[in-house]
């Protein structure tokens, strides 16, 4: 066999070894395409979470080692199809309108006119010292947090207003909307900005990121 001919040999393996390659890579990527997400420069979980009909929580859960606010571009975020992976928390009841109009809402079997909307960016804390300072886990009138006590700037909202608040996207809230109280207040809440309490972590919570949510004042 000449040297030309070995050379050639040895090109025709390598070729076929690197088509083989290639074909497998290509096989692995069309298994895995419906359940990976490519980011882009805005992907967060809440976007990856809204366009595949899921919660924050089952992105989260399906990529415990991605950094909820450090997603690269190009990083490869994992969607996964078992719904059942889903914590949702059922809302009471008395926390869901039973229809809204312009003027007013009924929840719980009560009728609620409505004062005014407001639109605004919400984000979520927790009873974790860390977030409450000297005052501990009690909202502003000394009330024990709870799923419903949200925080408000009483120049928007008065203190001690019934809300209901829809548009937020969180497992450990009421789905679709809740009945809330404007009972809590915070130095970093400011004009039309609401912070919602949340069980939980503090981790967890920061999985809510911010959110734009329509609050209904109601009286």
């Amino acid at each position: 066999m000449t040297l030309f001919t070995k050379r050639m040999n040895q090109w025709a393996r390598t070729a076929a070894a690197t088509i083989a390659g290639i074909s497998i890579a290509w096989s692995a990527a069309s298994a895995d395409a419906a359940s990976i997400h490519i980011a882009s420069k805005s992907t967060t979980f809440w976007t990856v979470a809204k366009y595949y009909g899921l919660t924050i929580d089952q992105i989260a859960a399906a990529n415990p080692n991605v950094d909820p606010n450090n997603i690269g571009i190009g990083q490869r975020l994992v969607i996964p199809t078992n719904t059942a992976q889903a914590k949702t928390m059922a809302a009471p009841a008395s926390m869901k309108a039973e229809s809204i109009d312009s003027g007013e809402i009924i929840a719980g079997g009560k009728a609620y006119d409505v004062l005014k909307t407001v639109q605004a960016t919400a984000t979520a804390y927790t009873s974790a010292a860390s977030e409450n300072g000297q005052w501990g886990a009690v909202d502003f009138f000394g009330n024990p947090l709870k799923v419903g006590t949200v925080a408000v700037d009483p120049d928007k909202i008065k203190l001690g207003s019934k809300l209901y608040i829809v548009g937020y996207d969180y497992a450990g809230l009421p789905d679709g909307g809740m009945i809330a109280t404007a009972a809590d207040a915070g130095s970093a809440i400011q004009g039309n900005r609401i912070d919602i309490f949340v069980n939980g972590t503090t981790a967890q919570a920061k999985k809510f990121g911010i959110q734009y949510v329509k609050v209904y004042v109601l009286q």
